[in-house]
């Protein structure tokens, strides 16, 4: 692909990040809200790791889980965040090579990361329900180690190419990127190369990693529903399902604000760009922020565990 003829063929070493182009007069005002919830989701996420840490009895394979997802959630705020308040205040528009390509390998391998956790602890949520007997030596402290390092290997070998490839363009004359983050096809576009394998192995690494992760959690509480509608004794189904309820609210948060991403950029020729650039970011900070919430307000033992946190004066 040749590079256009209205743009230098100059090497280009760093980027401009330009947050919503059409609406720069209110960008701080949105700073506030934006503020907020990145106060909120670290502070909650640090409060129930500092819990989970703290109180003995939490010590158990679900919770070593919760904690994961909050760490993840963490990453995912301070390599997103951050940048875009200090674009609003401080108009700290350039970002260098290596920063870009490190946030866009962070964002598109810890998104995945997040499902990945999500689909072993629907497992979890499978075992404890279809098989409540062998929970205890089947969802070990072995078993949280080996998902682990299977959610981080597997996660970030299948996407570090997508930062590679981008990487790897020319890019000469243009270096603005219209948009708060370092999005993989933002960039691209900017390059004087084609770069159609870039956005093609994007599309199947990130739906086949997502897509294996929701079937399976499909699959497993499937299982579960079948398992809850045989019990017959009064109250064991409710009993069973609100085990779940705090798990199923939280993929509910993830996959609703995903599946928005991806439906207003299929129809993005009738969706405001700048509308889609603030899901962008929202998909980085709502769940982060709601999730450590839910578990603390649905979940008893962590409840309890925060008290006793908050009466010692951490």
């Amino acid at each position: 692909m040749a590079p256009p003829s209205n743009y230098s063929t100059a090497p280009v070493f760093e980027f401009l990040l330009i947050c919503f182009p059409n609406y720069q007069t209110w960008q701080h005002w949105l700073s506030l809200p934006l503020s907020l919830l990145f106060l909120l989701a670290m502070g909650a996420n640090a409060t129930l790791l500092l819990t989970i840490w703290r109180e003995a009895s939490l010590h158990q394979p679900m919770y070593y889980l919760l904690s994961l997802l909050s760490l993840l959630d963490m990453v995912l705020c301070l390599t997103v965040i951050p940048k875009v308040l200090a674009i609003f205040w401080f108009d700290l528009r350039s970002i260098s090579f290596s920063a870009c390509f490190l946030q866009m390998f962070i964002m598109n391998s810890f998104l995945p990361m997040e499902s990945c956790t999500f689909m072993v602890m629907a497992y979890d949520r499978y075992v404890a329900v279809c098989h409540p007997l062998r929970y205890p030596s089947i969802i070990t402290d072995q078993f949280v180690s080996k998902a682990s390092v299977f959610i981080l290997s597997r996660n970030a070998l299948i996407t570090a190419p997508i930062p590679i490839l981008t990487a790897r363009l020319h890019y000469c004359g243009r270096n603005v990127i219209e948009n708060c983050i370092c999005a993989n096809l933002s960039v691209s576009r900017l390059s004087c190369d084609n770069f159609t394998l870039n956005r093609i192995y994007q599309f199947v690494a990130g739906w086949t990693l997502l897509g294996s992760d929701f079937i399976l959690i499909f699959l497993s509480y499937a299982f579960i529903l079948r398992a809850v509608l045989r019990l017959k004794a009064e109250g064991a189904a409710m009993k069973a399902l609100s085990t779940c309820g705090s798990h199923f609210i939280l993929i509910l948060f993830f996959s609703t604000i995903l599946l928005v991403v991806v439906l207003t950029n299929v129809a993005r020729k009738r969706v405001p760009f700048d509308i889609l650039i603030l899901l962008n970011v929202l998909h980085h900070l709502i769940p982060p922020a709601l999730n450590p919430i839910v578990y603390g307000v649905r979940t008893k033992e962590i409840k309890h565990g925060i008290w006793k946190l908050l009466q010692r004066g951490v």
